[in-house]
């Protein structure tokens, strides 16, 4: 007696690739709006443009490592 048993592939779900697309747009939006701030206020007060050229970099880097790392954390 033989006993055969119907035995289907399971289907497999796709694991997700990298960083959401979605999310990397928006860094970039972020960050060229930061620096473009930056930029306008530094051209538009000379005398305060250390100061000012500083925080937006500052600004522009810790806008960068959240989206890094939420991108890592979802993974």
């Amino acid at each position: 007696m033989s006993v055969t048993t119907n035995q289907s592939p399971q289907p497999t779900v796709p694991q997700p690739s990298g960083t959401d697309p979605v999310l990397l747009l928006l860094l970039g939006i972020v960050v060229a709006l930061a620096l473009g701030a930056t930029l306008y206020l530094c051209m538009a007060h000379p005398s305060l443009a250390g100061p000012i050229g500083a925080v937006g970099g500052i600004a522009s880097a810790l806008a960068t490592a959240f989206g890094v790392a939420i991108a890592l954390r979802r993974r």
